[in-house]
């Protein structure tokens, strides 16, 4: 096919490649659908590629007449080895949908339904655009609700629990799988929802359990403080239970930026507590950078607080994992850890921890970091701790003594 000239007028624009589904955006412009819809619905760009102009209405428009033309170039082609591009399936129309969220009503159709809406949500974004706008969102959500109450309950029959689990499971999965817009996303920041989301991660399956919190990252991201000043123990502690499961890595990034996100709020950083050693389990054997860099920020807001703070003294790996991520890892964990050994020097620095960090080499560690080339404010945190402890730790073996002269007088 190298060989053959493809017309320039059957590429696409973004891509360059031979177009499988052209579709003409409000300026006039013909693209691929994948591409276009990649570049206004999972980028968020507004503007035409080409023109740069502002796209009003963000509807494609199927190029019958150039599709036509594609797939009869395919086939006068076939004999070297070009396929001809099949019919893409027509986007769903509001009226299809509106009848098969009416028919998921129906318990005996809900299931099938379910199946036909995630379906149709995998097939472009113009689909997912669609359902959100027909109300399949709100539906979905409601369905959660009831669903996981029952769920919880446990009420009914074994038969009646086992459809209310695998109903709930496949609404979780369309609406994660909907990539919901900001405004979708913000339709569910309720505490009714998130209550039900707790519910599930609780006592769902384990594709439902990272649905679960995977939907929340996306919905904390444009939550309205209120909400993540109110959010509940349970919340936090069914986050802590999903870390320590480790259902899948996307799963536990998922977790920890949802962590992220609510532990500055209110009193969470307290309610959050359980998480603390989980994470040091999970520091002593993680490599991945991203990971490492999340799970030490997470500890950094939790040693903010009284209680964080003890519970990272309470594990016996606690100090020791955080010192041995400085320098090993990238700049900002190296930030985060130093950040984590300033707070617990400065506000829990008993004669028995201060013992310790002498103990595990953190001293020879922030003597290091004063040393090598890193960010200026980790340097100065350093240089502080070594200072206000400079009694205790003055006449330790492990300062160098080429650098005693030069130690911070108390």
């Amino acid at each position: 096919m190298a060989e053959i000239e493809v017309p320039p007028y059957f590429l696409c624009p973004i891509s360059l490649d031979i177009m499988k589904d052209p579709v003409t955006v409000s300026t006039g412009i013909t693209y691929d659908r994948d591409s276009i819809e990649e570049w206004i619905f999972s980028q968020r760009n507004n503007t035409c590629p080409v023109t740069k102009q502002l796209l009003v209405d963000p509807e494609l428009t199927p190029n019958i007449t150039l599709r036509r033309l594609i797939q009869s170039w395919c086939t006068l082609h076939a004999s070297h080895g070009v396929e001809r591009l099949p019919t893409p399936k027509a986007p769903v129309s509001k009226p299809q949908l509106m009848k098969l969220l009416k028919d998921a009503n129906s318990p005996q159709k809900q299931i099938k339904c379910l199946e036909t809406l995630k379906s149709m949500a995998s097939q472009n974004q113009t689909n997912k655009r669609c359902m959100e706008a027909a109300g399949a969102v709100e539906f979905l959500a409601s369905l959660v609700v009831k669903k996981a109450l029952e769920a919880s309950r446990g009420e009914d029959s074994e038969f009646d629990l086992s459809d209310s689990r695998k109903a709930c499971d496949e609404a979780l999965s369309v609406l994660y799988s909907l990539q919901l817009s900001e405004s979708g996303l913000k339709a569910l920041n309720n505490s009714e929802f998130i209550e039900s989301l707790t519910l599930v991660m609780q006592s769902g399956s384990y594709d439902s359990r990272a649905y679960s919190v995977m939907l929340l990252k996306s919905m904390l991201e444009v939550a309205d403080p209120c909400l993540l000043i109110n959010l509940r123990p349970q919340f936090f502690a069914e986050l802590a239970q999903i870390l320590n499961d480790q259902i899948s890595q996307k799963a536990s990034k998922a977790t920890l930026k949802v962590l992220i996100i609510a532990c500055p709020w209110g009193r969470n950083r307290i309610k959050a507590v359980e998480s603390v050693p989980v994470l040091i389990d999970l520091l002593l054997d993680s490599y991945d950078k991203r990971a490492c860099e999340m799970m030490l920020t997470v500890l950094d807001l939790l040693c903010q607080c009284a209680e964080g703070r003890a519970e990272l003294l309470k594990h016996g790996a606690g100090l020791a994992i955080v010192s041995k991520k400085i320098l090993r890892v990238s700049q900002a964990a190296s930030e985060r850890a130093v950040r984590i050994l300033h707070s617990v020097s400065r506000f829990s620095a008993t004669p028995r921890v201060l013992q310790e960090m002498l103990q595990i080499g953190i001293v020879a560690k922030l003597w290091l970091v004063v040393q090598v080339e890193c960010g200026s404010k980790t340097k100065e945190r350093a240089r502080e701790m070594l200072k206000v402890h400079a009694r205790a730790w003055r006449d330790s073996p492990c300062i160098p003594k080429n650098l005693i002269s030069s130690y911070p007088s108390s």
